[in-house]
């Protein structure tokens, strides 16, 4: 493999890997909305179009999850197989509990019930929404803060943003314990503790993807 080869290489990882982080981003500004559209019962149609967008939010992020791992490495270390895993096991719980809420909006197309508080698979939910999905991102970000420290693969303020916003994260983590009224700002499955901090986690992510198609570590290394 030629010198040649491997910048390249590098190149494509950033490229791809930041790339599909803006996408999340700026796909998370249109799919968040849709949550507070309605204050009762959304439409069968409302609750498909946030579950489709949502599956191709993190479809994406798997793909910026694994490449984050190339990006980061050698210099990242440990914390980078952490925030890559983590990361990926985090799309795979939104992702399931998108189709457990999609499934209530497929069996009652008239809209009558609401997937977030109507039903077992609601109350099912809340832990995957909550508590499990504010914990996974808070790891992602403290792995990935501690990477970027260690491998100068991103600037320095993705590093400090990442830690800060774990923590607000890790803050939501005991709303499992402030009931399942969604007009609550911190219960389990309330308005601030899922759609509202995990719409700013994901438009956090678009702006990593951005500080990576502009970081160059190449050249911040000649500075």
């Amino acid at each position: 493999m030629t010198t040649t080869d491997v910048i390249t290489g590098t190149d494509t990882d950033r490229w791809l890997t930041g790339g599909c982080a803006v996408l999340v981003g700026a796909l998370s500004v249109v799919m968040v909305p849709l949550y507070f559209i309605y204050s009762g019962a959304p439409p069968a149609s409302n609750v498909l179009a946030r579950d489709l967008i949502t599956v191709v939010v993190f479809t994406l992020f798997l793909v910026w999850a694994t490449g984050l791992r190339r990006l980061l490495a050698p210099g990242g270390g440990p914390a980078a197989d952490i925030a890559a895993a983590c990361g990926q096991v985090y799309a795979a719980v939104t992702l399931v509990s998108a189709s457990l809420e999609a499934g209530v909006a497929l069996e009652y197309p008239d809209g009558s019930k609401d997937p977030t508080v109507d039903g077992p698979l609601a109350n099912g939910m809340a832990l995957l929404h909550g508590p499990i999905a504010r914990l996974l991102i808070a790891t992602v970000l403290i792995a990935l803060a501690i990477a970027v420290h260690h491998s100068k693969v991103l600037p320095h303020w993705v590093r400090t943003g990442s830690v800060l916003l774990a923590i607000v994260n890790l803050a939501f983590v005991p709303s499992l314990f402030f009931g399942t009224d969604p007009a609550n700002f911190y219960a389990a499955n309330g308005w601030g503790s899922t759609a509202t901090i995990g719409g700013i986690d994901m438009m956090w992510i678009g702006a990593i993807g951005i500080a990576t198609l502009r970081h160059d570590k190449r050249k911040a290394a000649t500075r």
